[in-house]
């Protein structure tokens, strides 16, 4: 087996890596979606919640109510605190499968370089090899007499 022919199989084994890194990426990214669009949602009921709150506090609210409320929002609080460390940690694995992508996206695109120059280094070798065989049938052609003499 060739150089370049070994070097391609390289090249795809390498190629597959980087493709399976770009679909962990990928899956990286939407947990982080995931991750923050509910931490969007858990704010965005804290602050109904807290209108709605301070509505009927206005209103006249009982004790046991308020501290209802309170224990709810202390609740709420709580999630929303876990939420964002969610998200911090959904970020730092994307931020992760990231890096480890692009590193094989570079050693992908480096290794497929070098395919491509053995392969050239390959092909120029098969046309030289070519060219010397031709020169060659043409002098034997020649001295052989099958090729008239000043032609």
């Amino acid at each position: 087996m060739k150089r370049a022919q070994r070097l391609d199989m390289v090249q795809r084994v390498v190629d597959d890596s980087e493709r399976g890194r770009a679909q962990s990426l990928a899956a990286s990214e939407r947990r982080l979606k995931e991750s923050e669009t509910k931490l969007s949602e858990l704010r965005a009921y804290q602050d109904g919640y807290m209108r709605e709150f301070s509505r009927r506090a206005g209103n006249g609210i009982d004790s046991a109510s308020a501290r209802d409320y309170q224990a709810f929002l202390a609740r709420l609080e709580e999630a929303l605190k876990q939420q964002t460390q969610a998200v911090t940690r959904a970020r730092a694995q994307r931020d992760a499968a990231m890096s480890t992508w692009q590193g094989a996206a570079l050693r992908a695109q480096a290794v497929g370089q070098m395919v491509k120059r053995f392969q050239t280094e390959q092909e120029q070798a098969l046309d030289r090899r070519e060219q010397s065989e031709s020169d060659e049938r043409s002098q034997r052609a020649w001295i052989q007499g099958l090729i008239p003499r000043g032609a």
